[in-house]
């Protein structure tokens, strides 16, 4: 499911975060825990793309559809935060396969991470998405908007259709539910859920656990 409305404003915060007003979006407290308690690897796999240091002592873990408006609304604001925080802050992407058209971008993405050309293709993806994945309408396909990103495209389409892509896929679909998540983009920072959906509120989960680190 995608979070198709928000509703945009413009504020200046600590370490040059741009406001963005406020979509509420409250889980279930007790299933958040229950997530974090029970099975702490529901959030992170080995396999999942990482960008920023294994050593920060923050960790963001998002759930995204690269098919999803908001998802892509949001990405300069986690970009930001981990410009900002300068080495301190680490991104863990989770994908949810919520639009008929995620499928084959995820499939590219992680064909492109094995070329060493994931946030170059994730950058690409995310910026031209109104055109492959126009929502109620017909669009391009998505391998006809990577020229000039250095992806090997031949290489990619055979990548994008293996066994061990297929698996990724699968894992992620199944920790999707595990975690309870249905909206995308859904945020855990060390594991704690963000409860009230905004970047301020991600923004301010990340400095409190930042501090407390």
């Amino acid at each position: 499911m995608n979070r198709r409305s928000m509703i945009i404003s413009v504020g200046v915060l600590a370490l040059g975060l741009f406001g963005l007003g406020a979509y509420l979006y409250v889980p279930s407290l007790e299933q958040a825990a229950s997530v974090v308690a029970s099975n702490e690897t529901v959030l992170e796999r080995s396999h999942s793309p990482t960008i920023g240091p294994d050593n920060a002592p923050v960790t963001i873990v998002e759930f995204f559809d690269p098919a999803c408006e908001a998802c892509r609304a949001f990405h300069p604001y986690v970009k930001n935060i981990l410009a900002s925080a300068q080495g301190k802050v680490r991104l863990v992407l989770r994908y949810a396969n919520f639009h008929p058209q995620s499928e084959e971008a995820i499939r590219i993405l992680e064909a492109a991470r094995l070329q060493g050309k994931f946030e170059e293709v994730l950058e690409r993806v995310l910026a031209a998405q109104p055109q492959w994945a126009p929502h109620g309408q017909a669009g391009v396909s998505v391998w006809s908007v990577l020229a000039g990103t250095g992806l090997d495209i031949n290489r990619a389409k055979e990548d994008a259709l293996s066994a061990d892509i297929t698996k990724v896929l699968e894992k992620d679909t199944a920790d999707v539910k595990a975690a309870g998540v249905e909206k995308t983009p859904t945020f855990f920072v060390n594991e704690k859920p963000l409860l009230e959906f905004g970047p301020k509120q991600l923004f301010e989960l990340v400095k409190s656990e930042f501090d407390a680190s």
